[in-house]
């Protein structure tokens, strides 16, 4: 049985503290539904009982951007793989923010940066289900992949930026906001 709060609970941000990976999901009227895995080591962030944010590394794409741009919406699942079985949904409103937004520093303020880190997702939560996640499966997180990071530290920083400012459309054409800043993070490689 589902149970929906407006507001992240005291048992939500201790279940949330615990997780290895999350997946986002965003989508606007007419495109292509995005869901996209995370799990970079403390990424993801409860900033208050209706506000969360995570720090996101530049891939393949922007989807999330270009969706946040266009609607606004975004869905960010959590299930624990441990016991007790669990999934807990945060829906909510989001925007990008980037190194040359004025709250950036503020927000950033709550991360370690990551060489590669491209923006910070902040998130209006809207409400919160949680689910009994009987039909997920027990498993044991063995260790965070080191290999994006690790990508990003070996680029030329101008390079960088410039491929990725170039991308500035989603795989359906939509906008996004790309950065234009090489964040060189304080990670220890």
């Amino acid at each position: 049985m589902a149970d929906f709060t407006e507001t992240l609970t005291s048992d939500d941000i201790a279940m949330i503290a615990r997780q290895g990976v999350y997946f986002v999901a965003t989508a606007t009227a007419e495109d292509r539904i995005n869901l996209s895995p995370k799990g970079l080591a403390d990424t993801f962030k409860v900033l208050s009982p209706t506000r969360v944010a995570y720090l996101d590394l530049a891939g393949s794409g922007n989807e999330t951007n270009a969706h946040l741009l266009a609607d606004g919406r975004i869905t960010v699942m959590m299930c624990n793989f441990e016991q007790p079985a669990l999934i807990l949904r945060i829906y909510g409103r989001g925007r990008a923010v980037l190194p040359a937004d004025a709250d950036w520093d503020e927000l950033a303020a709550h991360f370690t940066l990551l060489p590669g880190t491209r923006q910070i997702f902040d998130i209006a939560v809207e409400s919160v289900q949680t689910s009994c996640g009987w039909g997920i499966p027990l498993m044991q997180m063995d260790r965070h992949r080191e290999t994006l990071v690790k990508y990003h530290a070996q680029q030329d920083p101008d390079n960088w930026a410039a491929k990725y400012s170039a991308r500035d459309r989603s795989i359906d054409g939509l906008p996004t906001r790309p950065t234009d800043r090489y964040i060189a993070g304080e990670a220890d490689l």
